[in-house]
């Protein structure tokens, strides 16, 4: 997908909400949903990496992955983040690299606790998008080589969401047209030739609606992908140093 025009945010706020600080809270509900969010951007990257790294089974894998996020907030492992020690992908990581490592010293699997996440996990779909993205085998010894890896993935993963965040914006609104023009200029894996005025043809628009709409979509898409960037950071000083360098966007 290529990365989408930049643009301030018209009439929303970002949000200040952030799962890592919710995962630390008291209140329950916060927890549960801070679970949720770092499940919905982070499985896929686990499920991949505990596949490819550990050289996992499909089934071994989705259980571990779905292992790790159980228990994710029963074993406080968000306390113990430190942004100013590592990025939360890189933390995220470790504690999954240290996950599998104790389940292999067991002598036997016990059923585990903890809250699963409330989000989908579609794992066949994530091991057909593994197969499309296999590394070489000699890269899985290098740990620069698994961290640009994770990293890619979770980007995907959040874009992925971002996308379809979009999407359901789009549907509320009454703009599908527009979602389907967004769709079909930007999220093209081959960057279409077709002028404004074709794809004003092509979805009965006027070329006036494709540029203000393509325009719309573009702040709203940047909009959508920085307020779940945000989620997944401690603070303000991360996500803008996050913003920067995943996405190459300067937040004002």
């Amino acid at each position: 997908m290529r990365h989408a025009g930049a643009g301030p945010g018209d009439n929303f706020p970002a949000t200040r909400w952030s799962a890592v600080v919710a995962a630390r809270s008291p209140d329950p509900q916060q927890r549960e949903r801070a679970l949720d969010a770092l499940a919905a951007a982070y499985w896929k990257p686990v499920f991949k990496y505990i596949r490819l790294r550990w050289n996992r089974e499909f089934e071994d894998a989705e259980d571990l992955t779905q292992g790790f996020f159980a228990g994710l907030l029963e074993r406080d492992l968000l306390g113990k983040y430190d942004p100013a020690k590592s990025r939360l992908r890189t933390f995220l990581r470790l504690c999954v690299d240290s996950f599998v490592l104790n389940e292999q010293k067991a002598a036997t699997r016990q059923k585990r606790g903890g809250r699963s996440p409330h989000v989908p996990l579609d794992f066949e779909a994530a091991e057909g998008e593994l197969r499309m993205c296999a590394m070489d085998p000699e890269d899985m010894a290098s740990p620069d080589s698994l961290e640009r890896f994770f990293e890619k993935e979770w980007v995907r993963s959040l874009f992925e969401l971002a996308v379809d965040d979009l999407r359901q914006l789009c549907a509320a609104r009454r703009r599908e047209a527009v979602y389907r023009l967004f769709e079909r200029y930007d999220l093209e894996e081959e960057r279409t030739t077709a002028t404004y005025a074709q794809l004003a043809g092509e979805l009965g628009m006027a070329v006036t609606d494709v540029t203000n709409g393509l325009a719309w979509a573009r702040r709203e898409f940047r909009r959508i992908a920085l307020d779940r960037l945000r989620g997944m950071c401690a603070g303000e000083e991360e996500f803008r140093r996050e913003a920067r360098a995943v996405f190459g966007w300067e937040v004002p």
